[in-house]
């Protein structure tokens, strides 16, 4: 049977399919093409087998053909990198002494030190220095390498040029790279479209030299250091990076405002010499600048589609300031987020039933998303192989400053660098430890994230109130002290020029939102501002006729009052007892005023801020007369008490004489003995 040459755009019915014989297996590929083999030729006639080509169009969508360009990218790397010679073999470290020292590596879950013994060469100068350090180039033989120093690692040691700095602070050092290590896990465990890993850092202590010098140990990594952000708002442009920012970013989130990693620094994604601020500036050092820092950070970023498909929520900024910086932070970025990342805010169900334990606000906020839109891949190991298949979509070229040759060939893999984890220095932890610690810092950052706009700070404060009955309605808001720091550094003329005046507008609207978190000095500031009171913060703002509102300035004088601040609830008595300065929806009610003024006698504690005003200018002596001069009159919701206005005056003639007020006193006892006569009459 003779099969006669069709064009395709003939039919199908007319074609003549015969079964497949030991002829059509014999496969002839096309040298040129080995991944698509030309059809079968059985002596001059052609034949085109359906069967056949589907056959070929099945293998090529397997998995195998995808698993075999990896391997060849992996082997294409590895030669690669076994080609490449040791980049300090000319410094001919194998020729100097070989000294023992103690290498001390901390623990971030466990909060433990572990110290072991090491072999090390170092050089006897330093080759580089910064600030406050200078490094030393040093090799550091293998614990599964006797004697062979050409498969030593190479490291830098560093040590501070000042020799009166304290040993503990090559201590302090440490456990907070390993802190922000932790937390580099963390974000990788949502997996971003880029993984970050903080340097492996220890102390090495040597001890065969005097004194027993220590040094601060890390891997040397070859490639090109940059500085993406500072600790004091610096975010680099001219090598722009959006993973180092949404990082930053979200270990704000993910600590509940607790803490913030910044000073994001290194070659690629992988970081050294970070720092982290926390919301009381304790710990981490100097550099450890509080609030502050957190502000300066939160006013220079701008969130990127990282932090979006992270669901992380962008931070209240004034019109004005998202005016003034136009500027598109993703025209150089080349990171492509594939939409397989695992947001920040996602309660599980049961988390959701279980809202006392796991506190979670569902804003209707743009970019703060629940997370039950569409399924998101979960990372249940931090640093494991994820799969050999590779995913077209969420490759990009790289938004690396600089990208070594090995890591294009390993592109195709989507795979994460190999890491050491946190845990990976204690070895005499199991691995059920290991993971058991691991889950309990997981769940505790989930139950501790929160977003970073004001909305949910008021939302997350509002479900505090439900469970907890007498909670403070004022302060432990680290957002809102953020706020305020953000308008203090408006008045010092932090974001302008030296010659320009700052942004009122801008200054004004984050005295706002801290008051709406629940900030007592800044609730207090915008109640003087509404009442045309002196204020301390932004001491020449003042609000014009049409802003300027009394109800307003009232109602956050009256909640300063209720945080137990002293000279609000010395203001509401007064605006209660005479009328002044009490708006007009309210009117005078002297039953309120007693009540204020006994609060103000009896408060003996500082305000829900800490703080505790003695109130010079209104001594007790004189609040208590007033009790007894509106009980002796009565009215405005007062019942008359002429015996209750005779205590009152003998006390308060006491009160007088205790503060040398003698005739003062003398006034008050003459006043108490009216009272009591009135009272017989």
């Amino acid at each position: 049977m003779v099969v006669v040459d069709r064009t395709v755009s003939e039919s199908s019915d007319d074609i003549d399919i015969r079964p497949l014989e030991l002829e059509d297996l014999r496969r002839r590929v096309d040298e040129s093409d080995d991944e698509c083999p030309s059809p079968p030729v059985n002596g001059s006639n052609r034949f085109f087998s359906v069967v056949y080509r589907s056959g070929l169009q099945k293998r090529k969508e397997q998995p195998l053909s995808r698993k075999f360009i990896a391997r060849l990218a992996w082997k294409n790397a590895f030669m690669k990198v076994k080609e490449l010679a040791d980049p300090w073999k000319k410094f001919h470290l194998d020729a100097y002494k070989t000294e023992k020292a103690c290498r001390h590596r901390y623990n971030a879950l466990r909060k433990t030190w572990v110290t072991d013994e090491v072999v090390v060469k170092m050089e006897d100068h330093s080759f580089n220095r910064g600030a406050m350090r200078e490094c030393f180039r040093m090799k550091k033989l293998s614990n599964f390498s006797k004697d062979d120093w050409k498969r030593a690692h190479n490291y830098v040691a560093k040590r501070y040029m000042d020799t009166s700095t304290p040993r503990e602070i090559y201590f302090e050092d440490v456990k907070l790279q390993m802190d922000a290590k932790l937390w580099g896990e963390e974000y990788n465990r949502h997996n971003p479209p880029k993984k970050v890993d903080i340097f492996q850092m220890a102390v090495l202590e040597m001890v065969e030299r005097e004194g027993s010098p220590l040094y601060h140990l890390e891997h040397f990594i070859e490639g090109q250091y940059v500085k993406y952000n500072s600790n004091s708002g610096f975010v680099r442009c001219e090598a722009l990076r959006m993973t180092p920012q949404a990082f930053s970013h979200f270990t704000f989130e993910r600590s509940g405002h607790e803490l913030i990693v910044v000073d994001i620094q290194g070659v690629g994604d992988l970081y050294t010499d970070p720092q982290i601020h926390t919301s009381h500036g304790d710990n981490y050092g100097d550099g450890n600048l509080g609030t502050r820092g957190m502000a300066l950070f939160l006013h220079s970023h701008r969130c990127n589609s990282i932090c979006e498909s992270l669901g992380l929520t962008p931070f209240d900024l004034a019109p004005s300031e998202l005016e003034s910086c136009k500027k598109n932070f993703q025209m150089s970025c080349q990171t492509m987020v594939r939409g397989t990342e695992e947001i920040v805010v996602s309660p599980s169900e049961e988390q959701k039933e279980h809202i006392q334990d796991y506190i979670r606000l569902r804003s209707l906020s743009s970019g703060y998303h629940s997370g039950d839109e569409k399924s998101r891949n979960r990372l249940d190991s931090i640093g494991s192989m994820d799969s050999l298949e590779c995913d077209d979509r969420g490759l990009s070229e790289s938004d690396d400053s600089v990208v070594d040759s090995a890591r294009r060939e390993r592109r195709y893999l989507q795979l994460p660098r190999i890491r050491h984890d946190s845990m990976a220095v204690d070895s005499g932890t199991d691995t059920e430890t290991r993971e058991k610690d691991l889950n309990q810092f997981k769940d505790m950052v989930r139950r501790k994230a929160r977003p970073s706009h004001v909305l949910g700070e008021i939302e997350h404060r509002k479900q505090l109130e439900l469970l907890e009955e007498h909670r403070n309605k004022t302060g432990g808001s680290a957002l809102g002290q953020i706020h305020l720091d953000l308008a203090k550094y408006h008045e010092l003329n932090r974001f302008v020029e030296e010659s320009e005046t700052y942004d009122h507008d801008a200054a004004l609207y984050h005295v706002r939102q801290a008051a709406n978190c629940g900030c007592l000095e800044a609730i207090r500031t915008m109640a003087q501002l509404h009442l045309c009171l002196q204020h301390d913060i932004l001491p020449d703002l003042e609000l014009d006729d049409s802003t300027c509102d009394p109800e307003i300035g009232f109602d956050h004088m009256l909640m300063a009052a209720e945080a137990n601040d002293r000279a609000a609830m010395i203001y509401i008595s007064t605006a209660f007892e005479t009328g002044i300065g009490l708006p007009e929806s309210r009117e005078k009610d002297w039953e309120k005023a007693v009540y204020w003024i006994d609060k103000v006698i009896n408060t003996h504690t500082g305000d829900e801020d800490g703080n505790f005003d003695g109130t010079m200018n209104d001594p007790q002596y004189q609040l208590v007369a007033r009790q007894a001069s509106m009980y002796l009159t009565g009215g405005h919701n007062l019942t008359k008490d002429p015996n209750k206005a005779g205590e009152l005056f003998s006390w308060a003639a006491e009160l007088a004489t205790e503060a040398m007020k003698g005739k003062l006193a003398s006034k008050y006892f003459m006043q108490a003995e009216e009272a009591w006569a009135e009272c017989e009459e």
